[in-house]
């Protein structure tokens, strides 16, 4: 199985794409928003003790599972079944896995194609284009499908290049574009007017809320979505790592880049949001919450920047270049899904899978886009509120339950063999198979209701 089916060609070459799968836009836009909106430091302890305790032992099930296999989703978890029901119950789930995978990207690539859209839209301002410019901003169904139809482009030609030629070599650039533009963009904010005000927000705990069943949800849910958990990413990610790499390490070091990088985008994104307000533009919704997500991106920065003159065109430029970088680095990882399956199910060369899944995929986007008002919140609820806590609590299942625990750990001792003396690993399968799926079990039964 492992004959044509690519290798990443180097450690840092994986951590790059894999952290790049986990860092997304909601790492960027919606983490900060959260925090602020659950106590600043308080919701962070919470996230960060949550993420090592959920997402790290869930996410090494998917590498540990993935590199075992050497195999797609569906192949993986039908793999390691006991029995004719579980290898039916793990070949629904790996199916499943990937329809949910093509729903997030369906409704991603569209708000992708905005980032994009806001990025070239700037220039072209400067440059007297303001037709154009105003277009690309604009919401229309024209210009939402060609966008969205350029970066889904974009994200299959990737994908056709390859595992080494393709999502690492782009993975290896794209990433550390994406933290050098964050890291930049937050030191030039942190020195406006207001910003000190947005940092404080982030950083001064309200440990009156740090027992709140609203914090604490939100940070698991946060702790377990921010790694990209559930939908088969890492999963396949793992399959394509060399039976020579170090498992533990490498996923310690993914998630400890992940986790820095939401972190960090605290130190853009409030300060920002304080600066607009200091501004006059209006930051906090009738309710009193602070505004996030499409209503922070598109609404509350583009006010920001037309304050700003020529800076804020430069700043508002980078801005949407970090976040058409961040939508790429994940896209390419959800499309690789449904294309892995593809290749080594039906034994069709990458280029026609990746053409094909894509272009399945951007057609479900484009009906979306044509009945946008009903869709797209219905298919955002659909795979990330339902679907994915639904997945990872079936994977915590198979691999805790289904999986033999010395295989497991045969695994494991391939590059370290007195790893399952370390306490983590000798707790890690029993942790597994009782407690991850208690806390996606009570995940899933907050989106439910």
């Amino acid at each position: 199985m492992t004959t044509n089916r690519g290798q990443f060609g180097s450690r840092l070459g994986f951590i790059f794409a894999a952290a790049g799968s986990a860092v997304g836009l909601g790492n960027i836009w919606g983490f900060p928003t959260q925090a602020a909106s659950n106590g600043g430091a308080a919701f962070l302890l919470v996230y960060l003790i949550l993420a090592f305790a959920l997402a790290y032992p869930v996410l090494m099930a998917e590498l540990i599972l993935g590199r075992y296999t050497h195999g797609n989703s569906v192949a993986a978890l039908s793999g390691i079944a006991r029995g004719p029901v579980t290898k039916v119950i793990g070949t629904s789930t790996g199916l499943l896995g990937i329809l949910v995978a093509s729903m997030i990207l369906s409704f991603y690539g569209i708000v992708a194609g905005w980032m994009l859209g806001y990025t070239v839209a700037y220039p072209l301002g400067v440059l007297g284009a303001n037709d154009a410019a105003n277009w690309l901003t604009g919401f229309t169904i024209p210009r939402n499908l060609i966008l969205m139809g350029i970066f889904m482009l974009m994200t299959i030609a990737i994908i056709m290049g390859g595992v080494k030629e393709g999502i690492e070599r782009w993975s290896s650039r794209l990433m550390p574009t994406l933290i050098i533009t964050l890291i930049a963009l937050a030191a030039y904010v942190l020195t406006l007017e207001g910003a000190m005000t947005g940092l404080r927000v982030y950083l001064i705990p309200d440990f009156s809320k740090i027992f709140s069943s609203q914090l604490i949800l939100s940070a698991l849910g946060s702790a377990f979505f921010s790694l990209s958990l559930g939908v088969g990413t890492m999963l396949v990610y793992g399959s394509y790592i060399s039976d020579k790499e170090h498992l533990p390490s490498i996923g310690a070091q993914v998630a400890l880049i992940d986790v820095g990088i939401a972190v960090l985008a605290g130190f853009l994104i409030l300060p920002v949001m304080y600066v607009a307000a200091e501004r006059g533009v209006e930051i906090f919704s009738a309710s009193g919450a602070l505004l996030s997500e499409d209503t922070l991106i598109l609404t509350v920065l583009p006010e920001l920047f037309a304050t700003m003159g020529t800076v804020g065109i430069a700043l508002a430029t980078a801005f949407f270049f970090l976040m058409t970088i961040a939508a790429l680095t994940s896209s390419i990882s959800i499309l690789e899904v449904p294309v892995a399956f593809i290749v080594e199910r039906f034994q069709w060369s990458r280029k026609q899978a990746a053409l094909v899944a894509g272009g399945l995929i951007a057609s479900l986007s484009a009906v979306i886009i044509l009945d946008f008002e009903r869709l797209f919140g219905a298919v955002i609820a659909l795979s990330t509120r339902y679907g994915q806590p639904l997945l990872g609590l079936l994977l915590c299942v198979f691999v805790g339950w289904v999986w033999q625990r010395n295989t497991l750990l045969a695994e494991l001792q391939k590059n370290d063999p007195e790893v399952a003396n370390g306490l983590f690993w000798r707790i890690w399968p029993v942790y597994v198979r009782f407690v991850c799926p208690v806390i996606i079990a009570v995940i899933f039964y907050r989106s439910l209701v």
